[in-house]
């Protein structure tokens, strides 16, 4: 059971002020009956709610895959530094109030990140207890080496910190594709493995998180809603 203004403030990315003022006017109804107070609650699995006559649809949380373009930022604020974020970017229909991406991509780096208002989901994503693998394709300017990639299987030592084995494949004739799987988040990290190996990363893209691969139909900057199956699908490996 959620309240009406909370519930309607989330479904109209409006505040709970102006929620408030839309039961005050009368135009909200439950099950065909006007709403007369606003912390009356629902149950949006049993209960219709429509405001000024038009049905509502409530979910608790969302969870939106970006392909994210190169030149955004992966934040919910971009005004001390005049740069665009990845909700500025949001299309219309996805917009919401909470929202924040669950961990970040690099400015140059593009593909596939998360964006939800669940906090505990993020936190899930994003803890080092987990180890949630998250697959890239990097351009890079020499070819991968047998030595890199075992260098890589027994985890490469960056700022004085040893990275978690990872998994590195080239995936072009020249060697200088290759696909990268690491099951940490630290800073810059693909880019600062390679560097240890003295190979610059040139273009890298997230390609999936978990098991659940980014959208092949999505162009930059495009975005479609994530389903429960598919979220599962994050926490595995297959």
């Amino acid at each position: 059971m959620e309240r009406i203004d909370k519930i309607i403030a989330s479904a109209l990315s409006v505040t709970r002020s102006e929620a408030k003022t839309l039961v005050k006017q009368k135009q909200v109804q439950k099950n065909g009956v006007t709403v007369k107070s606003a912390d009356e609650k629902a149950d949006l699995q049993q209960d219709v709610i429509t405001v000024g006559g038009r049905k509502i649809e409530y979910n608790k949380y969302v969870y939106i895959m970006m392909n994210k373009p190169q030149g955004v930022i992966s934040s919910t604020d971009g005004s001390k530094t005049g740069e665009k974020t990845v909700l500025d970017i949001l299309p219309e229909g996805f917009g919401r109030r909470g929202l924040f991406p669950a961990g970040r991509l690099d400015k140059d780096t593009t593909g596939f990140l998360l964006i939800t208002d669940d906090g505990e989901f993020a936190h899930n994503i994003l803890s080092p207890k987990k180890h949630i693998e998250k697959t890239y394709v990097a351009v890079l300017d020499k070819p991968v080496q047998p030595s890199d990639i075992a260098a890589f299987e027994q985890g490469v030592e960056i700022g004085g910190e040893l990275c978690l084995p990872a998994k590195l494949k080239p995936i072009s004739s020249d060697g200088k594709t290759a696909e990268v799987v690491i099951s940490q988040g630290m800073y810059h990290q693909v880019k600062r493995m390679f560097a240890s190996r003295g190979i610059k990363v040139l273009e890298l893209k997230r390609t999936k998180m978990g098991a659940l691969e980014l959208d092949g139909t999505l162009a930059p900057g495009q975005c479609r809603f994530i389903n429960n199956d598919e979220l599962a699908l994050i926490f595995s490996e297959k």
